[in-house]
């Protein structure tokens, strides 16, 4: 993919001319509470000018999204506050408005763009409305005139039928639709400074590559200043004029995006960048392993009832053929709404297939329930997308990790040791069995799950999305891992994921899917360097930054 379009009003033009729409001066932001408490941020100095983009990044707990807050004003009372320093938007210090002020920048002046849209829209409210509400408490008093507003920016965000879309309800739409409808929101008043934090990470990449259009396009529209917080530097390296790297709450490096990512001068930024896969693959292995998982003419059709007692026949996944050899891992990838996490369900049997076979060592598993079924349980195992989700908040690490072994009838002293012996495997202490998972990083506790997908010893791994929520060093760690786990024990691995550049570095097959059907499928190397069908060719052609080789820190 050619970079996104840009026109001759680059960041660096505009930065000659016009002074900058939002100056961070030494902001500094403490846990509040007592006098001793640390410090988020300390001492961050940053600036954005109008046109620009400027990149901030850096792993979890760097402050990214902390500093975001505090520039909105949206810093919890009771946990977080600034402690000094200055947020200046168009010459006015942020810091100093009272909320009534704070109300009226918002939206007006300065706007953002969260990453998770279903938790920033209100489920019960129709997308029309939340959009109405936002040009009605800023002054625009004629209920006509603001759906003419609100249906011409879903039109300039390219949605489709505006009409339905203003009287749909968030749940009715997909998920790149409704990060649509929140950037509509978010830039409806036209605001000289857009913050996006994270808008794309949990988007397929043709998804993300129509997310970033939308959001240059609006940008050159009405010359706005963006500050876009990413741990995607394909991402970065697509969208980027200028770079800021987090550590710890403070910036370690600025820089043009050219300079940053090909010649960057901390050892910190270097190891960020040297972090990302590359979208070259690995060479391929040779699997002479006897099969493991072995999928035939699966199919798996969802009935959906009105309540009009009308029934509606949704096909998720269909005659999809698939092998997983000892030791092998294969990836399945494709946009969302393919089917790769509904065929991921089905092989753990957290879903019953509607027809096909599902044989683990030539045994048929697709049929089978009750207490046969819960003996399998121990032969397949599951790492979820979301750590922080996965793990009970209440129960601590080694007894979540052991409740597989002591359902099976592991006494439980020997269930400790074992667990031990996993938090070992992934890079931990045993100090670890007696904390909970809120005291961990999302790193740390995408770790422990692993370990405990490994308790039960299982034949088959299956790793939904297991690394898109993390950043690219706890990524690359967490990579690392799991292949060196599959040399160690011969697990095999079915990898489901919608980054291809994750795919390619980890990957022996692929298996690309769309519209619950498989369209090509190959080993790794083949599929990703000539690929035959023109679906994948497009998957490829939208990944972000797919002309920079991050390993060698250059263009390619």
């Amino acid at each position: 993919m050619k970079n996104l379009p840009m026109n001759s009003h680059t960041a660096y033009a505009t930065a000659n001319n016009d002074a900058p729409v939002l100056q961070i001066k030494d902001l500094s932001v403490r846990v509040v509470g007592n006098a001793t408490s640390r410090h988020v941020i300390q001492n961050l100095n940053l600036e954005v000018r109008a046109g620009e983009t400027l990149c901030l990044v850096g792993e979890s707990g760097s402050g990214k999204s902390v500093t975001s807050l505090s520039v909105m004003g949206l810093l919890p009372n009771d946990g977080l506050a600034a402690m000094g320093g200055q947020i200046v938007l168009e010459g006015e210090d942020v810091l100093r408005a009272n909320p009534a002020r704070l109300r009226q920048l918002r939206a007006s002046r300065m706007a953002m763009v969260f990453q998770e849209p279903m938790t920033a829209l209100n489920p019960v409210e129709t997308v029309g409305d939340q959009i109405d509400e936002v040009v009605r408490i800023h002054g625009v008093k004629s209920k006509a005139e603001r759906r003419t507003m609100v249906l011409n920016m879903l039109r300039s965000a390219h949605l489709p039928e505006v009409e339905r879309m203003y009287d749909a309800y968030p749940h009715q739409l997909s998920g790149g639709q409704r990060q649509r409808i929140v950037i509509a929101m978010a830039l409806i008043l036209k605001p000289r400074l857009l913050i996006a934090d994270e808008p794309t990470t949990a988007l397929d990449v043709t998804t993300q590559k129509q997310i970033l259009l939308l959001i240059r396009e609006l940008q050159e529209q009405h010359n706005t200043a963006v500050l876009f917080i990413t741990h995607d530097f394909g991402v970065v390296a697509e969208i980027a004029d200028r770079i800021a790297v987090m550590r710890s709450g403070r910036i370690v490096e600025v820089g043009a995006k050219d300079d940053i990512l090909a010649r960057p001068a901390q050892a910190y930024t270097r190891m960020l960048v040297s972090s990302v896969p590359s979208l070259i693959p690995r060479k391929s292995r040779a699997i002479q392993e006897a099969s493991v998982l072995d999928v035939s003419a699966l199919n798996k059709t969802y009935i959906t009832k009105s309540m009009f007692g009308m029934r509606r026949s949704v096909p998720a996944a269909q005659d999809i053929n698939l092998t997983v050899r000892r030791g092998e891992i294969v990836g399945i990838v494709g946009e969302s709404g393919s089917g790769k996490s509904t065929v991921a369900r089905c092989v753990v049997r957290l879903l019953d297939p509607t027809s096909g076979a599902i044989r683990i060592h030539g045994e048929d598993i697709a049929q089978v329930a009750g207490e046969p079924l819960h003996a399998l349980r121990r032969r397949i195992q599951i790492v979820f997308q979301d750590p922080y989700r996965s793990l009970n908040p209440r129960v601590k690490v080694g007894d979540s990790i052991i409740e597989g072994l002591i359902n099976f009838g592991v006494p439980r002293t020997q269930a400790l040791q074992k667990a031990s012996e996993l938090l070992s495997t992934v890079g931990l202490d045993d100090g670890a069995l007696q904390r909970y998972p809120h005291q961990f990083s999302g790193g740390q506790r995408q770790r422990i799950c692993i370990a405990r997908a490994l308790a039960l010893e299982p034949d088959i791994l299956v790793a939904d999305e297991a690394v898109s929520a993390l950043d690219v060093s706890v990524q690359a760690q967490v990579l690392a891992l799991l292949d060196d786990i599959r040399k160690r024990t011969g697990v095999a691995v079915l990898f489901i994921t919608h980054d291809l550049r994750v795919a390619a570095q980890i990957c022996d097959t692929i298996v690309v899917m769309q519209y619950g059907q498989i369209v090509e499928a190959g080993p790794a190397e083949e599929v990703l360097t000539s690929p035959r069908q023109d679906y994948t060719r497009a998957l490829i052609s939208a990944a972000p930054g797919r002309d920079w080789d991050f390993q060698n820190f250059c263009p390619a």
